[in-house]
């Protein structure tokens, strides 16, 4: 029996100039990137259906491109997640789901659910937004991860609520947002923002250290300390699923800053 989960480390899409003879070799073509990209990372983060919808073909052809372990995340489509009442978006929900999301099959992670900062926590709006997530959609199994950017949400009532459902809470490192790190689901996801394209792997060796120590916590269900919550943390020994994206502003760093990570996971 394993005695962790999987570790995966990220990033966000894989179409970015700056990575063409940085992270890319400066000979590779621009169709090929996504299938160099999957089999250099776990895991990358699809931000482009934010902003609209993707057809089924687009989705299947990913899913064709990549190699078998590999997973994606998806970003929701802002006509949910943006709504003044959230409970007022199950047709645009349902929509999206329709859109093609379910070709990506076995390559299909999480769904990432991400809100506006001016997005207060409105107890039985959220609750009820969370109670519409579906988990399963045309035979595939989904599990879905929130990431709210508002301080009301800090709050143990938030997490108390992820939790019920079973919906992960983002735990994001941001300079602006608040820091919720609670753990609300059977998987983590983290979205690390303050890397520095100054610094070749995006950030400094002992950062990136520390990010291993608590990946591999995480993975064995242990608290890290050091993290802000919004109820106590707890330790439950339960092995979990975890997602690391370095995602900043900038970014040209960011693939060296998951791959830094994903070599000191060796071997756990």
């Amino acid at each position: 029996m394993a005695k962790h989960g999987v570790i995966r480390t990220g990033i966000g899409g894989w179409t970015f100039e700056p990575w063409r003879g940085t992270f890319y070799p400066a000979d590779l073509r621009q169709k090929d990137e996504l299938h160099y990209a999957s089999r250099k990372l776990g895991t990358i983060e699809i931000n482009g259906t934010y902003y609209g919808s993707q057809k089924p073909e687009t989705f299947a052809k990913w899913a064709a491109d990549v190699p078998e372990g590999f997973v994606f995340s998806v970003k929701g489509i802002r006509y949910v997640s943006n709504r003044k009442v959230l409970a007022d978006s199950g047709e645009s929900l349902e929509k999206f789901l329709n859109s093609g999301v379910t070709e990506l099959g076995d390559s299909l992670g999480p769904i990432l659910w991400q809100f506006a900062p001016t997005k207060k926590f409105d107890p039985e709006d959220f609750g009820a937004f969370l109670a519409m997530l579906p988990n399963e959609w045309n035979g595939v199994a989904l599990k879905h991860a929130v990431e709210v950017r508002h301080p009301s949400f800090s709050t143990p009532e938030y997490a108390d609520l992820c939790t019920q459902y079973g919906v992960a809470n983002v735990y994001a490192d941001h300079f602006t947002y608040p820091e919720i790190a609670d753990v609300t689901a059977p998987f983590v996801y983290a979205r690390l923002q303050k890397g520095d394209d100054a610094i070749p792997t995006a950030y400094e060796d002992s950062q990136l250290d520390v990010c291993a120590q608590r990946a591999r916590q995480r993975a064995c269900g242990e608290a890290p300390s050091g993290l802000s919550c919004a109820a106590d943390p707890k330790s439950d020994g339960k092995t979990r699923d975890v997602y690391f994206y370095f995602i900043h502003e900038g970014k040209v760093n960011a693939p060296q800053a998951a791959l830094a990570l994903a070599d000191r996971l060796v071997g756990i």
